[in-house]
């Protein structure tokens, strides 16, 4: 039985390795263009590197991985060090 591709995958896993995840589970479930929702906290990637220097290697990273960023925004004031990112997942080049 071949699994069943979803159009939204949403990670909020706060993990050094959370690009990572995202980008399995994208590549493992999510449609051509199905969008990606991440919820990066920066201190649990690195909490020796500045947050905007986190967010733009985790960023990168999704990039690698076929994952356009659409969007990101920090969580401040409410969340210090938070930044949400959406993008689409292109599972085929064209």
């Amino acid at each position: 039985m071949t699994p069943r591709l979803c159009p939204c995958s949403f990670a909020d896993v706060a993990q050094p390795d959370q690009a990572r995840i995202v980008a399995l589970n994208a590549h493992h479930f999510l449609k051509n263009n199905g969008h990606v929702v991440i919820s990066i906290k920066a201190t649990c990637i690195d909490s020796t590197a500045p947050a905007e220097v986190v967010f733009a290697a985790e960023v990168k990273k999704m990039q690698e991985e076929m994952i356009k960023p659409h969007e990101q925004l920090t969580l401040e004031p409410y969340e210090r060090d938070h930044a949400m990112v959406v993008g689409s997942y292109i599972r085929h080049k064209a």
